[in-house]
């Protein structure tokens, strides 16, 4: 019986460390999960402030070529 017993007492030992194992890894992966959605967002972010970027000097190129193009038309003799 004593045997028995030991193995019983092993095998919860051992369940105990495993449900400790998936608690903790369980944890990690929600942690992992929250920062990839931040860093995502963060990108989103970025890459909208560089699209508006862009196009504000999209904007500026337009407004010196348009400035730029009225010395065209004169004509010197």
């Amino acid at each position: 019986m004593t045997s028995q017993r030991d193995r019983i007492a092993n095998l919860e030992s051992r369940v105990e460390e495993l449900d400790a194992t998936i608690r903790g890894l369980t944890e990690e992966l929600v942690d992992a999960n929250q920062r990839i959605r931040e860093l995502e967002a963060e990108q989103e972010s970025n890459e909208v402030e560089e699209a508006k970027s862009e196009e504000s000097k999209d904007e500026t190129d337009d407004t010196d070529e348009e400035t730029s193009g009225l010395g065209d038309d004169i004509i010197v003799a």
